[in-house]
């Protein structure tokens, strides 16, 4: 009988030993990759940071920019008051025509800004656009129609500034609107 010894078994310490070179090179591989990610994180987070700020500032800029464009469109209006002001002699029908000139030229102003007044005297009544100050029983006007302006409104690029304050026609003779309710029922 031949005994043929078999080798004997490596030493489980052995194995450990040739890989740990292996995972230390994976470890400092995953650390350095995760130093790098780190790094363009940090970089991008400060980027992001600077064009939040470069944002801000021109946001205010261009803010600043169009108030300058309003009050450059207006000054001319200002500038008139100030001369009519300056001649103190002038007589009331001079002084009503500089008036009416410097009122073309703030409603020209606002114009060009987009602000256009809201139609009210003669239009159905808009609770969006008007704001009924007064009811008044009449049979010249129909039902819900504008009889009068009492402070004009506004509207800048569709949007509402002011709505106009007016009085409004309630006819009579006009059917309800709304069925009255029985109180008795």
């Amino acid at each position: 009988m031949s005994t043929k010894k078999e080798p004997a078994p490596a030493a489980p310490d052995t194995e450990p030993q040739a890989a740990a070179p292996a995972e230390a090179d994976a470890l400092a591989q995953a650390q350095a990759e995760n130093g790098q990610l780190r790094q363009q994180l940090l970089r991008a987070m400060a980027d992001f940071d600077n064009f939040r700020k470069r944002a801000r500032r021109e946001e205010a800029e261009q803010r600043l920019h169009g108030l300058q464009e309003a009050l450059r469109v207006l000054l001319p209006a200002w500038d008139n008051l100030h001369l009519a002001l300056a001649h103190p002699g002038a007589g009331a029908e001079d002084l009503r025509r500089g008036i009416e000139l410097t009122e073309r030229q703030w409603a020209e102003g606002l114009r060009k800004l987009g602000v256009e007044p809201v139609p009210a005297t003669g239009q159905p009544f808009d609770p969006h656009l008007h704001q009924a100050v007064e009811m008044v029983d009449t049979t010249e006007a129909p039902d819900h129609t504008v009889l009068e302006e009492l402070q004009r409104g506004y509207q800048w690029n569709g949007r509402l500034l002011r709505p106009a304050m007016v009085r409004v026609a309630r006819n009579a003779t006009a059917a309800p609107s709304a069925p009255e309710e029985n109180a008795d029922a």
